[in-house]
């Protein structure tokens, strides 16, 4: 499986950072989980591009992971794509319906296949995954990502929320753990993880991991990317990096 990261950053531009947007790939399939501003110019930028895609994910509707969700259905309709399916938590077949009502010239040619999930456990275009509650401004997920079958590698995500050790447990046995962790320590926030929040509560939940990899950067973070590695490590011992669009990773 390969996990491509095609936004790391947040609601507020760093110059070298898209939106959230993460695309993982298995077996001929292509989920790509949430889709802020950004993230279609990557996709489109990847060797298969936005038009082969089989279903997007969304952790939650924040405008910083949804903005390109419809240009994408735009442009694969201009490129003679099937519409894609669209997941989510509760609320993203609205949200479809909301988007359509201020455009709705596109009702004509695009239908997207919008689909509410709730924690637990389902299949999507050939993935298993399992959506968890986290714990945000929004209600939203995170989700564990693995390819259909038996002994596959597994990619935990989190989505935005600040860091609690009974998701992390989610993330026990994963190759790698995307999490949120968008601001220093200096700054106070109750909505996202930072990196001494995200260390304490790694340690509680005592979970093995491959690797953890830092995103859903804001700005506040450029220059400061050692030093939060090193705050995660003060707690918790395992392999830590800060993500970067672009980055390929073979899980």
């Amino acid at each position: 499986m390969q996990l491509t990261f095609l936004g790391t950053g947040s609601a507020m531009p760093t110059g070298n950072r898209h939106q959230t947007g993460l695309l993982l790939e298995a077996e001929g399939n292509r989920l790509l989980i949430d889709c802020g501003s950004g993230v279609l110019d990557a996709l489109a930028a990847t060797e298969r591009g936005y038009i082969d895609l089989d279903a997007v994910l969304l952790t939650h509707h924040h405008l910083d992971h949804v903005a390109d969700l419809l240009p994408l259905v735009k442009a694969r309709w201009l490129a003679g794509a099937s519409d894609l399916c669209i997941a989510g938590p509760p609320g993203t077949r609205d949200l479809l319906d909301e988007l359509l009502d201020v455009h709705t010239y596109l009702r004509k040619h695009v239908d997207p296949d919008a689909t509410d999930i709730e924690p637990g456990a389902t299949t999507l275009a050939g993935f298993d995954v399992v959506a968890r509650a986290v714990q945000h401004s929004m209600a939203g997920f995170g989700y564990r990502v693995s390819p259909a079958g038996a002994d596959a590698p597994t990619v935990v995500v989190s989505g935005d929320t600040r860091a609690f050790p009974a998701f992390l447990s989610t993330a026990d046995g994963a190759e790698v753990l995307v999490h949120d962790c968008s601001f220093p320590d200096d700054v106070e926030t109750d909505t996202h993880a930072t990196p001494g929040s995200l260390g304490e509560a790694l340690a509680a939940a005592e979970a093995s991991i491959g690797t953890v990899y830092l995103t859903h950067l804001y700005p506040h973070t450029d220059g400061r990317h050692e030093d939060m590695i090193a705050s995660v490590h003060e707690h918790y011992a395992g392999a830590v990096a800060v993500a970067s669009d672009g980055l390929c990773v073979e899980v």
